[in-house]
């Protein structure tokens, strides 16, 4: 359980933040840019969902995202160092990404096909469904390098997770265009 009685500490003045599992690390560290990047992406999603309120079963989705987003940040919080912490850690399950295929596919069934790539913009719950996927591709960019980072735990489902969650905010935006007019296609050499 999560108690918070008091917001300030002062024990990040001098750049150093903890880690779940109480180590201490730079603020400036790896790991603290990937989650830091899941919870902007979490934040961006709270902006998308106001817009999103009449368009029926997209926000009850993005509500588990965001959800699932904390889980993914307290996953990467906590790195699996094989030691005893003395509680069971979160952690983000290895399938978890199933459920998203699936959710992908519903919204992208209807949809007709692409024959351009599509500028982000439109229905505005469409647009920051656009701006949603760059923040995960750039979240994804820094899981993977934190993956590569020899000694750097990153759980099984991370990755797949994230990869997932970028498609499934590109076919969501689109499925909202369509409600409201269609997507908004790049026109090669238009301004040439």
């Amino acid at each position: 359980m999560v108690v918070l009685n008091r917001i300030y500490t002062r024990a990040g003045d001098k750049g150093q933040t903890a880690l779940g599992s109480g180590a201490r690390i730079p603020k400036s560290h790896l790991r603290i840019h990937a989650y830091g990047t899941v919870d902007e992406l979490n934040s961006v999603l709270g902006v998308a969902r106001l817009h999103c309120a009449d368009l029926g079963p997209l926000d009850s989705m993005l509500a588990d995202i965001q959800n699932e987003l904390f889980d993914l940040g307290a996953d990467l919080c906590v790195p699996d160092t094989g030691k005893d912490l003395g509680y069971k850690p979160l952690r983000v399950a290895a399938e978890l990404y199933r459920r998203i295929e699936v959710q992908i596919d519903e919204l992208n069934a209807g949809l007709p096909p692409l024959r351009s790539f599509v500028l982000p913009g439109g229905h505005s719950a469409a647009a920051y469904l656009h701006l949603a996927r760059t923040v995960c591709r750039r979240a994804e960019r820094l899981v993977v390098e934190l993956a590569a980072v020899e000694g750097e735990h990153v759980g099984d489902g991370v990755v797949p997770y994230v990869n997932r969650l970028s498609d499934f905010f590109f076919v969501a935006s689109r499925w909202v265009n369509a409600q409201s007019g269609g997507d908004i296609l790049w026109v090669p050499g238009k301004t040439s």
